[in-house]
């Protein structure tokens, strides 16, 4: 047994691929099974995404509406709840910083926090973070805690 007579296996592998244009006596000349004239019969031609034969395509066809600012600026919401709720299971101090966000889950460290009223804080906590809501300031303040704005 040699390296030359090593063959894969029968069945293995397909059928060997089509010579096309190679002639009027192979079978496979002249158009070379692309039929006669328009697009697809010349080289070079690749289908545009959605195009449709001509035809008005669909994207184009659906009326269009709504707008999207891109100057908008989106902010990953925490409760006041929720942070009474970190500081019952201990997992923050009295300081609470975009690092005890991230590390809890509610943000992502590109992320901009915004701190909401929802939910009633009972502990004088000192709270850093993007912006917060006017509800949330005064009931953090009420508790005796402070608002830093980063």
């Amino acid at each position: 047994m040699n390296l030359s007579d090593l063959k894969p296996n029968k069945g293995s592998i397909s059928r060997p691929k089509k010579r096309l244009g190679r002639g009027q006596g192979s079978g496979k000349g002249g158009t070379a099974t692309r039929g006669h004239k328009g697009a697809k019969s010349r080289s070079g031609y690749s289908k545009k995404l959605g195009f449709e034969g001509g035809q008005m395509p669909l994207q184009r066809r659906i009326p269009k509406f709504g707008f999207k600012n891109i100057n908008r600026v989106e902010y990953q919401p925490v409760n006041l709840g929720k942070i009474q709720e970190l500081f019952d299971n201990k997992k923050i101090k009295k300081v609470v910083g975009l690092n005890s966000f991230i590390e809890n889950g509610f943000a992502n460290k590109t992320d901009l926090i915004k701190v909401l009223g929802n939910g009633k804080l009972t502990v004088p906590l000192k709270i850093s973070a993007h912006k917060f809501s006017k509800s949330a300031q005064k009931a953090i303040e009420k508790a005796g805690g402070e608002v830093i704005t980063i």
